[in-house]
């Protein structure tokens, strides 16, 4: 898959659009519910629930949701608000390094092959960190 070109507004923080390659045929093929595009991007992500920090990575992103894969089974994700930080490598965004805080709400849960749980959670509000270091 190609690079992901992000377009920053630097103004409001905010993403302003997201370009990508077209998908291919297999993809093109599957009826697809969604009305936000979603990317395959393999991205680190740190969960924060009360005082933890659960590293986990992305599979799927968009700007209303992210699907993540986590290494622990006994947390009861679905119905539940949380928060978590996105971290965008150079290679995705084609500049710097880009952290972007969200807080999100779980809607499914899958337990994979592998021993992961997938998460798949709707975007309820995120922002951009200016200090690539700043947790906030």
């Amino acid at each position: 898959m190609g690079p992901l070109n992000v377009s920053l507004d630097r103004n409001s923080r905010q993403i302003k659009a997201f370009q990508m390659v077209q998908p291919s045929q297999k993809q093109a093929m599957v009826s697809e519910r969604r009305t936000r595009q979603r990317f395959s991007i393999n991205a680190p992500l740190t969960l924060f629930i009360g005082d933890r920090e659960i590293p986990a990575y992305t599979r799927d992103l968009s700007n209303r949701g992210v699907y993540f894969y986590l290494a622990l089974a006994d947390l009861p994700f679905v119905g539940c608000d949380f928060e978590f930080l996105v971290e965008l490598p150079p290679e995705i965004t084609l500049s710097t390094c880009c952290r972007i805080r969200c807080r999100g709400h779980a809607v499914r849960e899958e337990k994979t092959s592998n021993n992961l749980t997938g998460i798949a959670a709707e975007i309820l509000d995120y922002s951009i960190l200016r200090d690539p270091f700043a947790i906030v």
